[in-house]
Order: structure tokens, then C-alpha cells, then sequence
């Protein structure tokens, strides 16, 4: 697996990590994920190209870029999971697996965060662990046959 890359896309307010509802979402920052993935990665022989942002076409941009650099993306779409069809779309054109990462269990919390655009385009969904939720991502990819 040595050189394959990965993409780590995370959505919007995935920067306030650590200080926005910790209850919810922990208190890990996003760099502490980061840190935790880069260690993964480097005990693989992974390249990682991890990212955040809170603009919708800015990770339409980074899923483009994706297709012409990465093996995998692992996305934590955040709020755009229940509203981008942009964000599917992008995710649709690429041919390689795609793990959709969510800290909370999305399925215990409010109504509409129980849709999920991305799903339908993703290889498998992980919810519910915490920042544990993008290793096990990673090593989802790396255990795939």
C-alpha cells in the first residue's frame, strides 16, 4: 500500500473542534486528528493531504483534486452532509473508495441530520466514535482486499 495517497476533507466549523459542543464532538481539536491520521499514514507508507474547510466549493475543488491525486478520500462533510448535492456530485466522479467520517452518532441527534447526501456515494460510514472515526477509516482502506 506505500505510496497511495489520501485525502482527509473535513467540513464546515470542523475547525472550532475541541472548543464548539464538546459534549458532542469531543475535545480533540481537528489538529489533534491530524496528528493521530499523520501517524497512521507514517506507519504505512501513506501520503495524507489533510483539509478543512468551511466553503462548499472550495471541497468541491479539493474532491476534484482528489481524482487526479488520491486512492482514497475520507470526508467528514459536517453540516453539508444533509444539504450538498454539489458535494455527491463531486464525490460520485471518483472511481476509488470514499469513507464518510462523523464524530457523533448522526442517527441519535436531531431528525434532519439523519439524511446524508454523501452515503449514497461512499464505500462505508463511520458514526459515532469520536476522532477514533478517521483512524478507523484509515484502516479501513488499508485492510480493503
Amino acid at each position: 500500500m506505500s505510496n497511495a495517497t489520501v485525502f482527509i476533507l473535513n467540513g464546515p466549523n470542523l475547525n472550532l473542534l475541541g472548543q464548539r459542543q464538546p459534549e458532542i464532538y469531543g475535545f480533540l481539536t481537528l489538529k489533534d486528528i491530524e496528528a493521530a491520521c499523520q501517524d497512521i499514514c507514517d506507519q504505512n507508507g501513506l501520503d495524507m493531504v489533510f483539509a478543512q474547510s468551511n466553503h462548499e466549493g472550495e471541497l468541491v475543488d479539493l474532491i476534484h483534486r482528489a481524482r487526479l491525486e488520491a486512492d482514497c478520500i475520507i470526508m467528514n462533510p459536517a453540516a453539508y452532509t444533509h444539504t450538498s448535492v454539489a458535494i455527491r456530485d463531486a464525490l460520485a466522479t471518483f472511481d476509488k473508495p470514499i469513507y464518510e467520517v462523523h464524530l457523533s452518532n448522526v442517527h441519535q441527534r436531531e431528525a434532519f441530520r439523519h439524511h446524508s447526501y454523501v452515503s449514497g456515494v461512499a464505500t462505508g460510514v463511520i458514526a459515532g466514535f469520536g476522532a477514533f472515526g478517521y483512524s478507523a477509516a484509515l484502516l479501513a482502506f488499508l485492510a480493503r482486499e
